[in-house]
């Protein structure tokens, strides 16, 4: 048990030094090759590396395939093993097709009726089509349980629709929730760092293997926000919001952890409900005043929780993102709970 832990640890300070040391490499690859994004949120909207996804799925797999290699050698075969490289392949692929968004946002951009300058990327009919590739390694696997414990029903066996049909819209349903709830410095990397330490923890006290997936994405982002948080260097792209979808859902499916899952998914839940009442046009972001603080982009009107953040009073972009980082922990808190 102590050398599994050790591995852990190890495997945890690979993913975080690898994207702390590479990031400010991507930066300037980045930059230099014009993939870059407007930081809405600034007077001047200066023009920022964007795509920070990229450097942590490096991160990721770095740490993951430290954990997998040195158990593999140094505590025998490893249990679980195809559903490890099932959740890599996973998030290389979301991450992709986050990246390739990323590339198509430099393009567009829609100046909205209250002044929103809303930077586009692929249509968001096409987002869950573009994201179900990513399903098919858990799929193919068979990953996971097929026996789920319904509210107010009790175990249902979904069998074969379990990976034909519940992971597929489990993986694409959790990367496009992410992506709705953006837009603000380090609103999340810090948010992603609040549910995957929860999930992480929660998996790790129950002897769970997902809880090095989980744990090694905490520590990829936590190597991340020094450079995402404000005042951002970084900008984070769909590659990251997909790609923390992704490690989210697969993480669940293989580690069984689906009511765990969906309790720290909430506010993201919520989001989207409130983003359907303007049939998923509305921004979550805020304009921008004089003084450098934030009103609502719609007045009384409300369409994300950051809407509801800004109808109090208006706030900085700060303040704005420790508020969304407190709602989360306040759901993993909860989560968390179920320990007791």
């Amino acid at each position: 048990m102590r050398g599994c832990m050790m591995i852990l640890l190890l495997s945890l300070a690979v993913a975080f030094f690898t994207t702390l040391l590479i990031a400010p490499y991507f930066m300037q690859f980045l930059r230099a090759g014009g993939i870059v994004g407007l930081d809405l949120h600034k007077r001047d909207r200066p023009k920022l590396p964007t795509s920070g996804g990229t450097c942590v799925a490096l991160g990721l797999l770095a740490g993951l395939l430290s954990y997998i290699g040195l158990t593999t050698f140094l505590e025998g075969p490893m249990p679980h093993m195809t559903d490890m490289l099932a959740v890599i392949s996973s998030v290389l692929i979301i991450m992709f097709v986050g990246f390739l968004d990323d590339l198509n946002v430099k393009a567009h951009a829609v100046l909205t009726k209250e002044g929103l300058d809303i930077r586009v990327g692929f249509p968001q009919w096409a987002k869950p089509l573009l994201t179900l590739p990513a399903a098919v390694p858990l799929m193919v696997v068979n990953a996971g349980e097929t026996i789920m414990s319904i509210p107010l029903i009790g175990p249902v066996d979904f069998g074969i629709l379990y990976p034909l049909l519940l992971i597929p819209i489990g993986v694409v349903c959790a990367s496009n929730a992410v992506n709705l709830l953006a837009g603000f410095n380090g609103s999340e990397s810090g948010m992603g760092m609040a549910y995957l330490l929860g999930l992480g923890v929660f998996a790790l006290m129950r002897g769970n293997f997902a809880a090095a997936i989980f744990l090694t994405a905490f520590a990829a982002v936590a190597g991340f926000i020094k450079y995402n948080w404000y005042p951002t260097k970084f900008l984070p792209g769909d590659s990251l919001t997909y790609l923390l979808g992704a490690v989210v859902a697969s993480g669940v499916i293989v580690g069984n952890m689906e009511k765990v899952g969906l309790i720290v998914m909430i506010p993201f839940i919520i989001e989207l409900l409130l983003k359907l009442r303007s049939k998923l046009k509305a921004s979550c972001l805020g304009k921008l005043r004089p003084d450098g603080k934030l009103d609502p982009p719609y007045g009384r009107k409300i369409y994300s929780i950051t809407h509801i953040i800004m109808n109090i009073k208006p706030m900085t972009e700060k303040q704005v993102s420790i508020i969304l980082i407190v709602i989360e922990a306040a759901f993993v808190a909860i989560a968390l709970a179920n320990l007791i």
